[in-house]
């Protein structure tokens, strides 16, 4: 009787991207480091896939490669490989050489991929395309750094055309057990403080501010940005003021620091903008949260300890928790389910170009001068500045929705098209329609001017909506809602902003029309 042959061994590789540097990572679960291995791709084709901003590059480069020294120290095999152009040929060049390879033991081995849900729906077509390519098995594990997954959102969501984050985050700190009393009601009687937390600073500004915690280039992060600054130079931001978290170890420093220092003011000025104040009370954790450095219920945790231990406000902690627990599970929940239509969404057909200055920040508008300003520099803008500066003016000048995406996912140190897209499509320009806002997130100069300091000094009055030194972001304000009188009209969370409009007499609503067609034909010269 013949020996029976043995059958193929099975190779196992686990591929993480540069989004999942987790070390409870589902892949890292699911395989052993004594019998398999794994495979990073520093691939150049993610750096310009969108024209990114030099410190996004850097950040992401940085800690790949700290977590990968981290992944060697703990006994993995890894292979790192670094390629010029797309991720998907780099995968699919290694797979086929991986495959050359075991043939010449004279066995053709079965080869599973495994990797956890990308933070791309790009990146998840294109892994599934390089596996069928490469006849290989593609295991996409559930991410578990999520606290809702996909299909537990997809349930919840049902068939509604219509999604509010407040109602999904309800259930959430239900689910969770977060800020709930044992009676099954919110803490402090409220499920949300938010009318509290919409304070600008006073006049005399914000005063001393904790700073949040900065990081000195190591060895590692040195290297990254000189090859950052020779191969991308010519990208758009800075690099020299990079002190961004690229370990756990600092990230989790980062955390502590901000629920110690700054937490218990967050609340109340997170709305609030000032000249020169780049991060004013925020946490600046969406950079660790991001690449997974952090997880999000142990934030959660660590702002509840201080909430008890430091009786930090609850109106400033319930408002940093609904930001991680509500806010940031939402999104990701509705970029999946939308997928890929939102990207395709264009709810006003607006078509105009992005003006050249959102690339340097010259233009004599002192807010957007400012809010790009700070972008070009540190890779970073805090959530008003996004929605209700650079958003707000893109959706009033009637630019194309997918410049402006691409804008947002290049520009900020913390963009991954998760996150950022349905912010921009949903929030920022209501390019969906309403999926799961309201109404279109618009303002005049004068909210502006309510929130901040910018326009002191600014060559454009905000109160003003013809004329010279008529500010454009009112010009282009009024009329928008000059255009879309009827949609406002009927929603009545907008209503009260078309009452104001008929106050405008024909002539006055005719002169924001020529004002406003002249702005938006010269879009580059503000």
């Amino acid at each position: 009787m013949p020996a029976e042959k043995n059958a193929p061994p099975n190779v196992r590789i686990g591929l993480i991207l540069g989004d999942q540097l987790d070390h409870q990572s589902p892949v890292l679960q699911a395989l052993s480091p004594d019998t398999d291995q794994l495979v990073m791709i520093e691939a150049g084709g993610e750096a310009t896939h969108v024209w990114s901003h030099q410190a996004r590059i850097a950040l992401f480069l940085s800690a790949m490669r700290h977590h990968a020294a981290s992944l060697r120290t703990a006994g993995w095999r890894l292979d790192y490989l670094s390629a010029p152009g797309a991720l998907a040929d780099a995968l699919g060049e290694f797979l086929s050489e991986l495959k050359k390879q075991t043939a010449r033991s004279g066995v053709v081995p079965e080869i599973e991929l495994l990797v956890v849900e990308p933070g791309e729906w790009r990146v998840l077509q294109d892994l599934q395309s390089v596996a069928h390519a490469q006849g290989v098995a593609l295991t996409v594990l559930t991410d578990t750094h999520f606290l809702c997954t996909r299909e537990a959102f997809a349930k919840w969501a049902g068939t509604s055309k219509s999604l509010r984050m407040e109602f999904f985050y309800r259930q959430m700190r239900k689910q969770h057990k977060v800020l709930m009393q044992a009676d099954g009601e919110p803490e402090g009687g409220r499920w949300n403080f938010d009318a509290e937390n919409r304070k600008g600073f006073p006049k005399s500004g914000p005063g001393k501010i904790a700073p949040p915690a900065q990081f000195a280039p190591d060895a590692i992060t040195l290297e990254v940005l000189a090859e950052v600054a020779q191969k991308y130079g010519g990208h758009p931001g800075r690099l020299e003021d990079f002190a961004w978290a690229v370990t756990r170890e600092q990230a989790l420093e980062a955390l502590h620091q901000f629920v110690d220092t700054r937490l218990a003011h967050f609340g109340d000025y997170q709305d609030a903008m000032w000249r020169g104040e780049a991060f004013g009370w925020h946490a600046l954790l969406s950079t660790s949260l991001n690449l997974k450095l952090l997880h999000p219920r142990e934030v959660i945790d660590i702002a509840l300890k201080g909430w008890r231990d430091q009786t930090l406000p609850l109106a400033s902690v319930e408002g940093f928790i609904r930001q991680v627990l509500g806010w940031r599970e939402f999104i990701r929940g509705v970029y999946w389910l939308d997928m890929p239509k939102l990207r395709e969404d264009n709810f006003y057909q607006h078509k105009r170009a992005l003006p050249q200055w959102y690339w340097s920040g010259e233009t004599q508008m002192a807010c957007m001068r400012e809010t790009i300003g700070q972008t070009m520099r540190y890779g970073y803008a805090h959530h008003i500045q996004r929605l209700m500066v650079t958003g707000n003016f893109a959706l009033l000048a009637e630019v194309l929705p997918q410049q402006v995406e691409d804008w947002y996912l290049a520009v900020y140190v913390d963009a991954v098209e998760w996150v950022e897209l349905p912010n921009t499509a949903g929030m920022a320009l209501f390019a969906n329609g309403g999926r799961f806002t309201s109404k279109p997130y618009v303002a005049s100069g004068a909210y502006i001017k309510r929130m901040s300091n910018y326009c002191t000094g600014c060559k454009y009055r905000p109160e003003e909506r013809v004329g010279p030194q008529a500010c454009p972001v009112t010009t282009l304000y009024w009329n928008f809602l000059d255009k879309h009188a009827a949609e406002f009209a009927g929603n009545p969370r907008t209503v009260l902003m078309v009452r104001n409009l008929e106050k405008m007499d024909d002539a006055q609503r005719q002169a924001v029309r020529e004002h406003a067609a002249q702005l938006l034909d010269n879009l580059d010269t503000l």
